[in-house]
């Protein structure tokens, strides 16, 4: 298929093109910078972008005449859940061919919203990932962590009452027959169940140290895996040459994620002073969302909501530490439950803006995350540079119809603002063809 003609992908059907396309007349944001490049040309050959010169390129490749508009990298959103995006909890649990059709209809939306990269902390992504890559679903890279390793009660765990007492070495649980969650109450436990996911193909592992919003069994102030228990998954996952992240809220479920040996914290919202200063002396990275409103609870219960709202309590303060002791933050949104949230994806990245400039929020979206799935190693599925516009990097591409350092806002309206979007080469729409 030429990209002389109109294509915007609205289904699972896989973009088709030439080998080659030239972008010409662009003004880039790489990524890093806090200015656009001159009017420039940018070469992508098969996968990679093969030269950018502010002369023109002669080559044979397919044309896409940018008009002065802006190139830059495809989003990156550092906390997804690919396959817990559209069902409600209780769907999520039922029946496993229609979840992943549900998922793979969302893949492709979160694509089409310029999202070419997701880091998914937690869920049986390992199937859809799979017919991502194979050209079967139109859909971001996946990085997946598999099912969220958890203790009995802690957040992951949604078993119900009845489901009491647990069998050691018994029958598994719905949750855990889906490759949801794991509930593992011993070092040798975690250990089985984080070299299970890194079996089936995890680019990194996640627990969960302290309590969570959505599960209902889980108080938000209560520290769950002991350091051992920690530890014995850092081992595993170090074996493999790749990290481990830990859901964690408190201090105490932070401080002692990082005693283990844990390189990435999620959320945070809820850590002190000694907490903010201590992972940045460690160097350990901090993967935190803008929860600003009750929006991501609207679907559940009075005492889950009673968390979240801790939790957007929270907010401001963790971005503050951040910013004052320099941590290496990324961005997600860990959106549950909602294609109505889903679709605001872009809106969350425009609200850092709340603390940082549209140029940080923007490279913190494309090259800062791109570095934080780095610690994957050699269990990275996707070698080669992301979140970067520079020769040899990996070409997932958005043109956007404006100037998104001037008015970052353009994110939010993808259908109309993205008027070209690419992933690994392959354009998934031109909005500009006639």
């Amino acid at each position: 298929m030429s990209v002389g003609t109109s294509l915007c992908l609205s289904s699972q059907a896989p973009a088709q093109q030439d080998s080659s396309i030239l972008f010409r007349n662009v003004r880039i944001f790489d990524g890093k910078s806090g200015a656009l490049s001159a009017a420039s040309n940018v070469l992508v050959r098969n996968s990679k972008i093969e030269k950018i010169s502010t002369v023109n390129i002669t080559a044979d490749a397919q044309a896409i005449d940018g008009g002065g508009r802006v190139l830059m990298p495809g989003l990156i959103d550092a906390h997804w859940h690919a396959m817990l995006v559209r069902p409600t909890p209780a769907a999520a649990l039922g029946d496993v061919g229609y979840n992943n059709l549900l998922a793979a209809s969302e893949a492709t939306a979160t694509l089409m919203r310029g999202f070419t990269t997701v880091r998914d902390m937690g869920g049986p992504s390992f199937g859809l990932k799979r017919a991502i890559d194979e050209d079967l679903v139109a859909g971001p890279r996946i990085y997946p962590s598999g099912a969220i390793i958890t203790i009995t009660s802690g957040h992951g765990d949604f078993r119900q009452l009845s489901d009491l007492p647990r069998t050691i070495g018994g029958m598994l649980s719905r949750m855990e027959l889906v490759g949801g969650s794991m509930v593992a109450d011993s070092p040798d436990e975690v250990r089985v169940r984080a070299r299970e996911q890194l079996m089936q193909g995890a680019s990194q592992v996640k627990l969960t140290a302290g309590g969570g919003v959505a599960s209902p069994f889980s108080p938000l102030d209560v520290s769950t895996f002991t350091e051992p228990e920690l530890r014995a998954a850092v081992e595993a996952a170090d074996n493999w040459g790749t990290y481990v992240v830990t859901h964690a809220y408190t201090p105490v479920a932070i401080q002692r994620s990082v005693a283990a040996g844990v390189r990435c914290i999620e959320h945070g919202h809820l850590m002190d002073e000694a907490s903010a200063k201590l992972i940045a002396e460690k160097g350990i990275w901090l993967s935190t969302q803008p929860f600003l409103d009750m929006s991501m609870a609207s679907g559940l219960g009075p005492a889950e909501q009673d968390k979240m709202r801790q939790v957007v309590t929270g907010t401001d303060r963790v971005y503050a530490l951040a910013k004052k002791y320099h941590i290496k933050t990324a961005f997600g949104t860990d959106v549950l439950f909602s294609k109505a949230l889903a679709d605001k994806q872009g809106s969350m990245l425009v609200a850092l803006t709340r603390w940082y400039t549209p140029a940080e929020a923007l490279a913190m979206a494309t090259s800062t995350n791109a570095e934080l799935l780095s610690l994957s190693g050699l269990r990275n599925p996707y070698p080669g540079k992301l979140g970067v516009v520079e020769e040899g990097a990996l070409a997932d591409l958005l043109l956007v119809d404006g100037n998104p350092l001037d008015n970052i806002a353009l994110i939010e309206d993808p259908a109309k603002n993205f008027v070209v979007i690419m992933k690994g080469g392959k354009v998934y729409k031109n909005s500009l063809a006639h």
